[in-house]
């Protein structure tokens, strides 16, 4: 049986006006299921209540509801890591393949997740190093994908790759996509890389346009160590996570990926899958405008 949910934090994405605006009626449907509500502190201001740092939350919640796009969420994700708290995303941006739930929605989602009625999807993490001069330097978590790129003015880069610490090849290309399932249908979709389900247990490496056109993506195992040394030099070359949070590399810099200790819980209701969001989000096996009109 699942524990009964007495607390839920509510991070918003406060860029946008709909989450002031759904947050009236959220807080009062929470306080019928004497529920109470931890709002992050910059949301709480707007609405002249009292409220906590966004770092604080997820130490004294049972759940998160996140309010916004899946950046939102992609952020949220990093901030929980560890602590095993469930995130429930609400979808009020534009594509939204992790907050699967909208605004309409959300009374019904809410009603269902304080009876028990959801199921929680442990997805993986990637934990991204940094090593400059046999230092570790940076580490960072993602949910979505750990990228190599070049700036918009520099020259094609040399990453020389190795996976379990045998070579792969000296990869020459715009940059290197290291993916999890989640985050298959994100940037590493756009360069080319394959659709994965997002439950299982690996890693996608895809190339962004390879000087090589026969390097092509790679699926590994969930468990593969992952390393990449940048050799080229005098470059602007990013080391960017989940397309958030970015990190300026040197020649000579590892990289090493590998999987996380931790993965993060997204609260799936019992009404959605992830097939029903390839045909919405991405237009599965709907007809053309011009295949109709043949």
């Amino acid at each position: 049986m699942r524990a009964s949910i007495k607390k839920i934090g509510i991070i918003s994405k406060l860029s946008r006006p709909e989450p002031l605006e759904i947050l009236g009626e959220l807080l009062k449907w929470l306080r019928a299921f004497e529920v109470e509500a931890v709002l992050d502190k910059e949301t709480a201001d707007k609405l002249n209540t009292r409220g906590m740092a966004r770092s604080e939350i997820p130490d004294h919640v049972d759940i998160i509801i996140v309010l916004g796009g899946d950046g939102t969420l992609l952020s949220v994700a990093r901030l929980v890591r560890e602590r095993d708290v469930p995130i429930l995303g609400v979808n009020l941006g534009t594509l939204g393949f992790l907050t699967e739930i909208s605004k309409d929605e959300l009374k019904e989602a809410i009603e269902k997740l304080l009876k028990g009625e959801y199921t929680i999807e442990k997805r993986l993490m990637l934990k991204a190093k940094v090593i400059r001069d046999g230092k570790d330097i940076s580490t960072h978590y993602v949910l979505n994908d750990v990228v190599i790129n070049k700036g918009a003015l520099a020259r094609i880069i040399d990453l020389e790759t190795f996976i379990d610490d045998r070579f792969v090849t000296l990869f020459k290309a715009d940059g290197l996509i290291v993916s999890t399932p989640t985050g298959s249908t994100a940037y590493n979709l756009s360069a080319g890389g394959p659709v994965i389900y997002p439950t299982l247990e690996c890693m996608v490496l895809t190339p962004i346009c390879p000087h090589t056109l026969t390097n092509r993506p790679i699926v590994l195992p969930g468990n593969s160590r992952i390393e990449v040394r940048l050799k080229s030099e005098n470059q602007d070359v990013f080391l960017t996570l989940d397309g958030q949070v970015g990190f300026n590399l040197m020649k000579d810099d590892r990289v090493i990926i590998t999987k996380a200790d931790f993965k993060t819980g997204l609260v799936i209701p019992p009404e959605k899958n992830y097939f029903e969001i390839l045909r919405t989000k991405l237009s599965w096996g709907t007809t053309s405008q011009v295949a109709t009109n043949i």
